[in-house]
C-alpha cells in the first residue's frame, strides 16, 4: 500500500485539479475515498458541486444511511438517485464484468444528470492504491470521461485517511466497504434475494461486535471473512454456535470462517488469467 508522504503538496494538487473541473458532479457512496473526495470538492467548489448516491438493492441500507449522514454532518449538497443495474442481465449474471455494467449504470444516469443540471464535470474517488487490483469500473470511468482527482493528485488510500482525519472527518478510519454484489461468487446470479442474505448476515456480524468482515455467498456455503485483530473473538466456541445459529437461519448449509482472515477482493483470487483479461 502505497505510503502518506508530502500531504500538503497533494492538498494543493488536489485542489487545483477540482477547481480546474468546473461545475462537478461527485460519484458518492460513503466511503473513505468517496466521501474526502466530496468533502474536498465541497471546500473548493462550494454549490458548484452536487454529491450524488446511487441507491440500488446491491447498496446495504446501513451504508445509505452513513452516508447520507455524513453528507448532512458536513453540509455537503447530496442527492440520492434510484439505479437499476440489477434489471440488466449483463449484470445480474455476475460474470468478471460485473462491476463495469455497475459503473456504466451509474455513469450513464450521471451523465443524463449532469447535461440536465448544467455541470460541467464528473468525478469519482479511485486512487493511487486502486490501480493494483482487478477493477472494471474503472473502464467504464474511462468510457464516460469520468475524472479522478484523488488519482490524478498522486493521493492513495493512506495519503486518504491522513488527510481526512486531519481535517476532522468521521469517515477517516472507516472499514473498507464494498457494494454487496461482491460478496457473491462469479458465475452465481445476483438476484435481490441473494444480496438480501448477504445484508442480513452482515448486520448480524455488526451486531455481534465485528468491524471488519465480509459475508461470501458460495450457494449452499457461507464464507465469512473477519479482520486477523478481531479473529480470536471469532475463533471462540461460543462464537461459532452463533455464527452456525445466524448463517443456517439464512438457509445456508454450511457455515465457514476462513483462515485467512478478511481482505478485500478475495473474490478476484477465484477468477483465471483469461477470465480477467477478457472482462468475462
Amino acid at each position: 500500500m502505497h505510503v502518506a508522504t508530502d500531504l500538503p503538496s497533494k492538498r494543493a494538487t488536489l485542489a487545483a485539479k477540482l477547481r480546474d473541473l468546473g461545475r462537478t458532479l461527485v460519484a458518492y457512496s460513503g466511503g473513505v475515498d468517496s466521501a474526502f473526495l466530496a468533502w474536498a470538492a465541497h471546500e473548493v467548489l462550494g454549490t458548484d458541486m452536487l454529491a450524488i448516491i446511487a441507491d440500488s438493492p446491491s447498496l446495504a441500507r446501513t451504508q445509505l444511511a452513513d452516508a447520507v449522514s455524513f453528507a448532512q454532518e458536513q453540509g455537503i449538497p447530496l442527492e440520492v438517485v434510484a439505479t437499476s443495474e440489477l434489471d440488466s442481465p449483463e449484470y445480474a449474471r455476475n460474470d468478471a464484468s460485473r462491476c463495469f455494467h455497475c459503473k456504466d449504470e451509474l455513469f450513464t444516469v450521471m451523465e443524463q444528470f449532469r447535461g440536465s443540471r448544467g455541470f460541467d464535470s464528473i468525478a469519482y474517488g479511485v486512487n493511487l492504491d486502486d490501480q493494483g487490483d482487478f477493477r472494471p469500473g474503472q473502464a467504464a470511468a474511462k468510457r464516460h470521461h469520468v475524472t479522478a482527482p484523488l488519482l490524478d493528485a498522486g493521493l492513495g488510500k493512506n495519503d486518504i485517511r491522513e488527510m481526512a482525519r486531519a481535517a476532522g472527518l468521521s469517515v477517516w478510519d472507516k472499514p473498507a466497504s464494498a457494494c454487496l454484489s461482491s460478496r457473491i461468487e462469479y458465475g452465481r446470479p445476483v438476484t435481490r434475494e441473494s444480496l438480501s442474505v448477504v445484508e442480513r448476515g452482515e448486520d448480524a456480524l455488526r451486531g455481534l461486535g465485528f468491524r471488519q468482515f465480509r459475508v461470501r455467498h458460495h450457494g449452499d456455503i457461507v464464507r465469512i471473512e473477519i479482520a486477523r485483530e478481531e479473529m480470536p473473538a471469532a475463533l471462540d466456541s461460543g462464537m461459532a454456535l452463533q455464527f452456525t445459529k445466524i448463517f443456517k437461519g439464512l438457509g445456508f448449509k454450511f457455515v465457514t470462517l476462513d483462515m485467512e482472515g478478511f481482505r478485500s477482493g478475495s473474490m478476484n483470487a477465484l477468477l483465471s488469467v483469461d477470465q480477467i483479461a477478457s472482462g468475462k
